[in-house]
């Protein structure tokens, strides 16, 4: 049985991939989905504080994903798998309340959800060279 939060995040990475194609209303897009699948998600203000925290840090998410994965430019990385980097990064980079590991975590159970086959080691691999550089002192 996925958790709360983890629900929350799918719908999360999905709103972040669907406004991808349609920049206007982002929040009747995050509504919508709530009212769709989020029945089971308890804490309905979580999902709109991680999609908020994306989209006004989405530049210096980018840059990180960037530095964290040089070879991959973002135009190449699959939306959903950027979907997930994003809320990963935010939430390693803002986020103080949730454990690094557990971010990883969650990030890399949603790759292997509905990302591809090499999904999770991707966001694996970016997650965890963002962590040591944000979150040194945490990954205990």
């Amino acid at each position: 049985m996925a958790s709360h939060r983890h629900l929350a995040r799918m719908i999360v990475a999905q709103a972040i991939f669907a406004i991808e194609f349609r920049k206007e209303n982002k929040g009747m897009i995050l509504d919508y989905l709530l009212d769709e699948f989020g029945e089971k998600v308890g804490e309905k203000e979580f999902p709109k504080k991680l999609l908020e925290g994306v989209l006004k840090h989405k530049r210096k998410i980018g840059k990180e994903i960037v530095a964290a994965a040089p070879e991959w430019p973002l135009d190449r990385i699959s939306k959903l798998d950027r979907a997930i980097l994003e809320i990963g990064i935010y939430e390693l980079m803002y986020e103080d309340d949730i454990p690094p590991l557990v971010t990883i975590n969650e990030a890399v159970e949603l790759a292997k959800e509905i990302g591809n086959d090499n999904s999770h080691k991707f966001v694996n691999g970016v997650l965890s060279t963002v962590m040591h550089k944000y979150c040194p002192n945490k990954t205990k």
